[in-house]
């Protein structure tokens, strides 16, 4: 394997992980840029979107990681999500760990994108260089030129994508019965439950994310009472 022959465009936010370092180190050509979509480029139709497990949950619950997935399939024949990290780690991150898991079910299943664990940047960056290295990548990777998504029902059906037990269709069902996401949200039970593929306990497991108040509030306003 001729490393310097292999190049990885990578986005500039990456610099924080030590990634982009010790690529640089195994001798990798490096290109620095800020990406619209993904965090590393390593062959003109393949992306990597990496994500550490703490920010993994928090681009679930706050309804990215959905609308990150619409566009890497958009953009790119062969997307893929790096998960980095102990995944032991989500017990103290989320009191439902099936949040977690049926998140990463909707990305294996409903938007068919490969998910690959990694315990360390160091083991990060091996695996990158592997994907780089595959034959038949002779051009090297490329930049695409990508107008950021304001499609309102993409966005409408990523947010509603991240509630649990919902993929794609059952959100077109839902908002086919209720007509907007706010709607959704403030149902009952006993309506949710109509939804077709939806059913009782999981409409049950949504609204009890919805109402249940997170732990990160809770720090939040211990924080502030200690404060004053």
């Amino acid at each position: 394997m001729n490393l310097k022959k292999l190049r990885i465009v990578v986005d500039e936010r990456e610099k924080k992980s030590g990634i982009p370092d010790l690529l640089k180190e195994i001798g990798i050509n490096l290109e620095i840029k800020t990406l619209p979509i993904g965090d590393y480029i390593v062959a003109p139709e393949t992306v990597v979107e990496r994500k550490t497990i703490s920010d993994l949950i928090s681009s679930i619950f706050d309804g990215r990681l959905f609308d990150q997935c619409n566009r890497l399939k958009e953009h790119y024949q062969f997307p893929i999500l790096l998960i980095e990290g102990d995944i032991s780690e989500i017990e103290k991150l989320t009191e439902n760990p099936f949040v977690f898991y049926g998140a990463i079910s909707s990305i294996v299943i409903d938007f068919k994108i490969p998910v690959i664990p990694t315990p360390s940047a160091s083991h990060t960056s091996k695996l990158l260089i592997s994907m780089c290295s595959r034959k038949d990548i002779a051009n090297g990777p490329f930049i695409k030129k990508i107008r950021k998504s304001n499609d309102l029902q993409k966005q409408q059906l990523s947010v509603l994508c991240s509630l649990p037990g919902v993929g794609e269709k059952t959100a077109i069902r839902m908002l086919e019965k209720f007509g907007t996401p706010l709607n959704i949200l403030n149902s009952s039970v006993t309506e949710l439950s109509k939804v077709g593929g939806l059913g009782e306990a999981r409409a049950k497991s949504i609204k009890k994310i919805l109402k249940v108040q997170s732990k990160y509030l809770k720090k939040i306003n211990q924080k502030t009472l200690h404060d004053t």
